[in-house]
């Protein structure tokens, strides 16, 4: 088996968490090194620190997979004599890329909020906590010679084509006759230069979500046996999917406040939790959002929970959320670490039939102890 090439990982994990479906202004992609070699080993890991760093390099990584941006804020210089100009120096010098996968993972799928949604077990068909980013569909019409109909529309729905709320697979095909005539440089699949042809062909209709549009027409050029394949894209008002992030849900049964934050200690391996709320107050609806949630709150009540877990939250907020009988618990921003595992896993299967291998990352970053 070979090594798959950075290009190659990368475009695996943006089909767990696709970058158009980030927050604006996101820091998010590959910040530091190159994604245009092999890759031996994939290391992912919550934050890029010293720590993981040196794990990196002890372990044979060639590229790291973070939540957390190691470039967030502008930089005005690279002195290498500064901690953070020693760590990139220590990855460039390695040859160890990193790329950072931030509120778009928050949002995907199976992606950090899922987690820990899942990790909490929350139930009841989990719905979105603040929608960012709603997909907008097109009509992708193809016209198919009868012989390769089922072909090419096997590799349209291969290529994320044909789906409709929970179905998926789904065309409408009619079937006709098509003329054409090759000129003397054409090369045709079906005919002869100067020759009008008639031929029974298939027009195949579907949907197909706007960030792939192009993967599904390219996809269809590869399996239509034609030299010039005759397709049309339409803009329709429909919408496919809306991305956002934190989730809400149910607990299986309704717990006190306190026995909800003993399981979040319990859950993530927490010393401490803070809570706002009385300990009795009886809840069941529980909101999660991974990292700062503070500014989530109303989405939050909006949704009709009865407390948000998230991490972060500042004395004024928490003050804010108990005049409205809100009721918070702050599990840290460190909970996040949840994704290390879920990635990894992921990737390990998408990169099944590669020698690439993928590492979750032992390094505590936690900068916070409970004394």
């Amino acid at each position: 088996m070979s090594y798959a090439t950075g290009l190659t990982v990368i475009e695996r994990l943006e089909r767990l968490a696709p970058k158009h479906i980030a927050m604006p202004n996101d820091r998010i992609g590959l910040q530091l090194g190159t994604l245009k070699k092999d890759i031996r080993k994939v290391l992912v890991a919550l934050d890029v620190t010293e720590e993981v760093a040196d794990e990196a390099v002890l372990e044979g990584v060639d590229l790291i997979i973070a939540h957390h941006a190691i470039i967030y804020r502008p930089l005005e210089d690279l002195q290498s004599d500064s901690p953070a100009g020693q760590l990139y120096a220590k990855l460039i010098k390695h040859d160890i890329a990193v790329y950072i996968a931030h509120t778009n993972l928050d949002a995907a799928e199976g992606g950090v909020n899922d987690l820990l949604a899942e990790a909490l077990g929350l139930r009841g068909g989990l719905d979105v906590l603040k929608v960012v980013h709603t997909e907008k569909l097109k009509k992708l019409v193809v016209f198919v010679p009868q012989t390769h109909h089922q072909q090419v529309l096997d590799a349209m729905f291969a290529a994320g084509a044909g789906h409709i709320g929970d179905y998926s697979n789904c065309s409408f095909n009619i079937a006709g006759e098509a003329t054409f005539m090759p000129s003397d440089s054409a090369q045709p699949f079906i005919g002869e230069a100067g020759v009008l042809e008639r031929v029974a062909e298939v027009r195949i209709e579907t949907v197909v979500p706007e960030s792939l549009v192009q993967q599904a027409v390219q996809a269809v050029i590869k399996a239509h046996p034609y030299e010039e394949v005759a397709y049309d894209i339409y803009p329709i008002d429909h919408e496919a999917k809306s991305y956002g992030i934190g989730r809400v849900g149910l607990l299986p049964s309704v717990i006190q406040l306190g026995e909800l934050a003993g399981h979040v200690k319990a859950v993530f391996g927490l010393d401490a939790a803070r809570v706002v709320g009385e300990l009795e107050r009886a809840v069941r609806k529980v909101a999660v959002l991974g990292g700062s949630g503070g500014k989530f709150i109303g989405d939050a009540i909006r949704a009709g929970a009865d407390v948000l877990v998230t991490g972060d939250i500042d004395y004024h907020t928490a003050q804010d959320a108990r005049a409205a009988g809100f009721a918070l618990i702050d599990a840290g921003h460190h909970i996040e670490q949840i994704m290390k595992q879920g990635v990894a896993s992921y990737l390990a299967g998408a990169l099944a039939g590669t020698a690439t291998e993928v590492a979750v990352s032992q390094a505590v970053t936690d900068p916070f102890r409970s004394v």
